[in-house]
């Protein structure tokens, strides 16, 4: 799945149990729909993704950047130190690319495609298609 939305902080990097690094960080993605007979609504979703595969990004992940994030989408259940139980959607994460990052004021500027920073370790492949 691909989500493309703002970052809610900068990214943080934690090291696991296990001595392993992952990149978390939170996307908030905005949305507006209008029923027929009603006012039009925004929400939000909050997705909290994990990047296993470099710590590196860490450092261009920065609070209200706007990214398109491709990976795998899964429904985290936990209890809360309150005893009741949550749910929160989250995203195992293998390619970012970043859109657009916040200038000094805070305001974000969009960059060109060309100027778009990615990040994507995995090499490309061809296609075995003959067009």
């Amino acid at each position: 799945m691909e989500i493309t939305g703002r970052l809610t902080a900068g990214a943080e990097v934690r090291t696991t149990k296990n001595n392993k690094q992952v990149v978390s960080f939170t996307v908030v993605v905005n949305d507006y729909f209008k029923p027929k007979d009603g006012e039009g609504k925004e929400f939000e979703e909050f997705f909290h993704c994990a990047y296993w595969l470099s710590p590196k990004v860490a450092d261009r992940l920065l609070k209200g950047s706007i990214v398109t994030v491709t990976g795998r989408v899964y429904l985290n259940e936990y209890t809360g130190k309150d005893g009741n139980k949550y749910a929160q959607l989250a995203l195992h994460a293998n390619a970012i690319k970043v859109i657009a990052t916040p200038k000094k004021n805070g305001t974000p500027t969009a960059q060109a495609v060309a100027n778009a920073a990615a990040f994507n370790p995995t090499p490309e492949t061809k296609d075995d298609l003959p067009f």
